[in-house]
């Protein structure tokens, strides 16, 4: 069985949680110990061995796939890490993965998402091994058993058995509450997203139905490809059109976390008596049915209030409805319009060698902690606008200025005067935590000439 990891979704109604540059999948929730799509990765292999798994996503996660992957121990090939040129739904990226295992050899092919949650793994497990088989004679998709009537969710109408499920009668769109209920009354399916299929059944059923992917992708590269597909999803492309398609019940727990109501499903075992899921230290007064979440030390009071959301960051806080969670995809949307960067990026972003934090900012001036893993290396480069001062807090450096390299330990620091060739290197085992200061008239992150970097970057 081969694998195919969708991890290059952009999950905007998580926002601030969620954010273009970091995404749900990557997020290590509040008492989790790995990120998503960490959880994902495990749940693969458990069916499987590192060469069985492909992962789908934008070139812009590329290093935040190879870091997660990294952390976890998980050697998963290069050649298995396909990259999207440009997001074109998921047709398109299904089909580019079936391709690549498809010029290897016929298998049966697992579709998972990596933004879902899923904590019953060996339930999971079992579901997909006994529909194996069915995988053969059509397009499985995996239904969950409805808790109640989520209007958030698309909706699958069974029809007669079929192996470990039943043929797929008609696929429903999201439902107003009403309709939501009665499809809950009639036995439908929550449709969750996760297929699985034999490849060459797959690729004639593209053919059939999305001739204009297929034709997009023969004999083309994969910028080609992408740029002359059509974006389509592959319900809508395919599953919808096809007689070949069978549901089969998931008997296991899962959460899509596609948006704060989900959020609060997920965490709902953790509610007080009156439905609040919150830290420890929040003060709830005649509060019910609230969802407190935040990642600093600072007190939280709720008074006289009910479903609300209330998600603090340290630059953005979101305060919404309970019930009116879906609607959150309208900041993001209005925050770009603005092109405000709080729609894109956490004070904390990410890069191949580490990552580093905004701790404060003005006009003139920005405050930042670099965090750089072991044996890795910022690019060789300059800046035209701003000077920099490094003080090592935690570790020892390797600072190369102008060509000359020295070393500098904890407590030390380095001078790096505006237009100076500069580069910090972690030579040892251990974490090095730099404590960066800028000052200049420009700070922006693109005020960067590169001269020599490790990771193929320019500019």
């Amino acid at each position: 069985m081969k694998l195919l990891v969708l991890a290059g979704g952009v999950g905007t109604r998580l926002w601030p949680l969620s954010r273009t540059e970091f995404p749900k999948q990557f997020l290590r929730f509040n008492q989790m110990d790995k990120s998503i799509f960490q959880m994902t990765i495990d749940r693969c292999l458990a069916l499987g061995v590192p060469e069985d798994i492909y992962v789908l996503t934008q070139k812009g996660y590329r290093y935040l796939v190879q870091n997660q992957l990294d952390a976890m121990g998980c050697a998963i090939p290069p050649q298995n890490i396909l990259y999207e040129p440009q997001m074109k739904n998921t047709l398109p990226a299904i089909y580019n993965g079936v391709l690549e295992i498809a010029r290897q050899e016929e298998s049966t092919v697992a579709v998972l998402t990596s933004d879902h949650l899923v904590t019953d793994v060996s339930a999971f497990i079992q579901t997909i091994k006994q529909a194996a088989p069915l995988a053969n004679e059509a397009i499985i998709t995996f239904g969950v058993v409805p808790t109640g009537p989520e209007t958030g969710y698309g909706y699958i109408c069974p029809g007669a058995p079929c192996g470990s499920g039943f043929k797929v009668k008609q696929f429903r769109e999201k439902p107003s509450y009403e309709t939501a209920l009665q499809y809950v009354k009639d036995g439908y399916f929550w449709n969750s997203g996760l297929f699985m299929f034999n490849s060459t059944l797959f690729c004639q059923e593209v053919e059939k139905y999305a001739p204009e992917v297929l034709a997009a992708f023969d004999g083309a590269t994969t910028e080609e490809a992408f740029e002359a597909t059509p974006s389509i999803s592959i319900d809508y492309g395919l599953l919808e059109y096809s007689d070949k398609v069978a549901v089969v019940p998931l008997k296991s727990d899962w959460n899509d976390l596609g948006s704060f109501t989900a959020f609060y499903d997920a965490y709902s075992p953790q509610a007080d008596e009156k439905g609040n899921i919150c830290a420890d230290d929040a003060i709830l007064i005649d509060a019910a049915e609230n969802l407190v979440y935040f990642d600093s030390h600072k007190t939280v009071a709720l008074v006289g209030v009910e479903s609300l959301v209330v998600v603090d960051q340290k630059d953005a806080l979101l305060i919404c409805n309970k019930n009116e969670t879906q609607k959150v995809k309208e900041v993001v949307q209005q925050l770009t319009g603005q092109r405000n960067y709080r729609a894109d990026h956490h004070l904390t972003q990410y890069r191949p060698w580490g990552s580093f934090t905004v701790l404060e900012e003005g006009s003139d001036y920005k405050l930042k902690r670099l965090t750089v893993l072991p044996g890795k290396k910022l690019s060789y480069q300059k800046h035209y606008h701003r000077s920099e001062h490094w003080i090592v807090v935690q570790g020892t450096a390797l600072v190369t200025l102008e060509g000359e390299i020295r070393q500098v330990n904890t407590g030390e620091n380095s001078f790096i005067a505006k237009g100076q060739k500069h580069r910090i290197e972690n030579p040892g085992k251990l974490m090095l935590e730099v404590i960066e200061v800028q000052t200049g008239e420009y700070l922006g992150e693109d005020d960067i000439v590169r001269f020599e970097d490790d990771f193929g970057r320019e500019g």
